[in-house]
């Protein structure tokens, strides 16, 4: 991969941690679900996810927090090994998937207002 897909870094890190995870999971799941009908579009959205990923790992706010830095770098290592490894750790696309929407679906409920 070269280049970088996504510029706005700025703008990325004034998004929530549960923002963040929920694009992550976005890109994994288009890579996941586009993984048997074009392999090139799912490539695409694996490296794409990889460098939000990344860019979640440079964040300044997550740096602060070992246990932060840990779950993202764990997350971006189960991803890698799920779509471009051997899967040692047994993942499937169902599991990445509620993983990553548990945080999609957090940062949606925060944004809803207060009952």
């Amino acid at each position: 991969m070269t280049g970088r897909l996504h510029r706005d870094a700025a703008g990325w890190q004034e998004l929530s941690l549960a923002e963040q995870f929920g694009n992550v999971g976005s890109e994994i799941g288009r890579a996941i679900r586009w993984s048997t009908k074009n392999p090139e579009i799912a490539r695409a959205a694996f490296y794409r996810g990889l460098e939000l990923l990344d860019l979640m790992l440079d964040d300044p706010r997550h740096r602060r927090s070992v246990a932060r830095l840990r779950e993202i770098a764990r997350a971006r290592e189960v991803v890698v090994d799920f779509l471009a490894g051997s899967n040692e750790y047994g993942s499937t696309a169902a599991s990445l998937q509620k993983y990553f929407d548990q945080f999609a679906l957090a940062a949606r409920s925060s944004r809803l207002p207060a009952k």
